[in-house]
């Protein structure tokens, strides 16, 4: 008996550990499973809250973005509006070389356009000190523009009915450089731009590519760069005198070639130092640069009408 109580006894110390361990086990074994399905749960809820926050970031950005833009564009297109600004006249400026420097859009003509009414009547007229506005119209140049636009047709009517054909050579010989064209600046106009202190010829008015005549038969003395003048072309003709061509854009003769009243020696440009396509004229005594007399004096007294 008291060997099975022994017996006994052991075996049911084995049984309550065991419900302890087993205990034990089950609530180790139960509080993982929990804690895991308790994280495989809350993942889902996390990813979307996430997912919601930088979806707001996102959105956010996005309109700070266009708050900027807006903010910004108007100050653009303000300064845009207003890119306008004025340039002093310096010794050794024309106007062709202003417009080239500051890019006026138009070139030449549209900054004389712009600032006729502070230029005035001659383009190549002005002194250093003098103000231009850049990239905008002036004021008095505008107002005259719609006053004068219906009354500039009716000129153009008139002129074309009433125009001279002045290229034909007369009985003497004598033809003018470039048919129909108008002088821009005369012969002795003052200016501090020009070396002598006064202009030694005369300017015809004709866009580039026109064509220039010999204005009677002679020898070409020269044909090439004359420095201000820009290509130039020199005749000497009988009674001694000599023609001077410049500014040209295309020579068509050579130094030693004779040529005829008429005959073309080159095409109009704006080489050399001018404010925009035009021919210069002079007559002179001498080849030579200094030499120079009434031009138009000169073909009149030729029987060749100058308007």
């Amino acid at each position: 008996m008291p060997a099975k109580g022994k017996h006994r006894r052991p075996k049911s110390q084995r049984f309550t550990r065991s419900i302890a361990v087993a205990g034990t086990g089950g609530a180790a074994l139960a509080l993982p499973l929990m804690g895991a399905a308790g994280a495989h749960a809350a993942t889902p809820t996390a990813a979307v809250a996430q997912k919601a926050v930088a979806q707001k970031a996102v959105a956010q950005k996005a309109v700070a973005q266009k708050v900027e833009k807006t903010a910004t564009a108007a100050p653009t297109a303000a300064k845009k509006v207003a890119a306008t600004k004025t340039y002093a006249v310096r010794a050794g400026d024309y106007l062709s070389k202003i417009a080239d420097e500051q890019n006026v859009s138009g070139g030449w003509k549209k900054l004389y356009s712009d600032n006729r009414s502070a230029i005035g009547s001659d383009p190549s007229l002005i002194h250093p000190g003098l103000k231009l506005t850049i990239g905008k119209k002036a004021a008095a140049a505008g107002a005259t523009q719609s006053s004068t636009k219906t009354t500039t047709s009716a000129a153009k009517t008139t002129k074309t009915a009433t125009a001279k054909p002045a290229s034909i050579a007369t009985s003497s010989g004598y033809t003018l450089p470039v048919e129909g064209a108008t002088i821009g600046t005369g012969y002795k106009v003052a200016g501090s731009m020009w070396s002598s202190g006064y202009h030694t010829g005369v300017d015809f008015v004709v866009p580039t590519g026109t064509t220039i005549k010999a204005i009677a038969p002679g020898t070409v003395v020269s044909a090439g760069w004359g420095g201000a003048y820009g290509n130039q072309v020199v005749i000497q003709h009988a009674d001694g005198q000599y023609s001077q061509y410049a500014h040209m854009s295309a020579l068509s003769v050579s130094a030693g070639q004779t040529v005829t009243a008429g005959q073309q020696v080159g095409l109009s440009g704006a080489t050399g130092n001018v404010t925009g396509p035009h021919l210069h004229f002079e007559i002179r005594t001498t080849p030579n640069y200094g030499s120079d007399v009434d031009p138009v004096g000169y073909l009149r007294s030729h029987g060749v009408a100058v308007v």
